[in-house]
C-alpha cells in the first residue's frame, strides 16, 4: 500500500539527487567490491564477499524505497500558497511572549524538517499550534514544560 507524501520542489529534488547518486555511484562501487571479493577464491569462507553482498542488499532496498517515495510524491505548488494565515510552506516570524524572543521557522513536510535550516515539521507541536493562525494572533502551543504563547508577527512564502 503506497502512501502519498507532499514535498516542496527543493525536497523532491534532493530525493531525486540521492537516488541518482545511489544508482550511478554506489551501485557500481558495490558491484566492483563483489567482483574483487569473488576473485579472491572460495566464496564459502570469504567474509569480504559476504559483506559486499550484504551491503548490496541494503543498497537495493534503499533504492527501492526511494523509487517508491518519488513515485508517490506530490509537488506542492508554492505559488498558490495563501499568506494570510499559517499553512504548510509558510515562513512564520513569531515572538515567544514569555521570553520576548523572536524566531522564524518555515513549516515544511515532515521529511524535509531541518532545525539548523529553520525548517520545522508540519507535525511538530509548534507548527500544529500555529496552523490556520493569522498575523497578530496568538498561538497557544502545548509542550512538556507547559503552554507556550507565540504571537504571529509575519507570514511569508519563500
Amino acid at each position: 500500500m503506497s502512501k502519498i507524501k507532499y514535498y516542496s520542489e527543493e525536497g523532491l529534488e534532493k530525493l531525486k539527487q540521492e537516488l541518482q547518486n545511489l544508482i550511478a555511484i554506489e551501485r557500481p562501487a558495490i558491484s566492483a567490491a563483489i567482483a574483487e571479493a569473488r576473485d579472491k577464491g572460495d566464496l564459502s569462507e570469504n567474509a569480504e564477499y559476504d559483506a559486499a553482498k550484504d551491503a548490496q542488499g541494503h543498497l537495493e532496498a534503499k533504492i527501492s524505497k526511494l523509487q517508491t517515495l518519488i513515485s508517490n510524491a506530490r509537488l506542492l505548488d508554492e505559488s498558490k500558497i495563501d499568506t494570510s494565515k499559517v499553512l504548510l510552506l509558510s515562513k512564520v516570524e513569531f515572538v515567544n511572549l514569555a521570553t520576548k524572543k523572536s524566531q522564524v521557522y518555515e513549516i515544511v513536510p515532515e521529511s524535509e524538517a531541518n532545525l539548523r535550516e529553520g525548517k520545522i515539521s508540519v507535525t511538530s507541536p509548534i507548527a500544529k499550534g500555529m496552523l490556520g493562525k493569522k498575523e497578530g494572533e496568538i498561538a497557544e502551543v502545548e509542550v512538556p514544560a507547559g503552554i507556550l504563547k507565540l504571537q504571529i508577527i509575519k507570514i511569508t512564502r519563500d
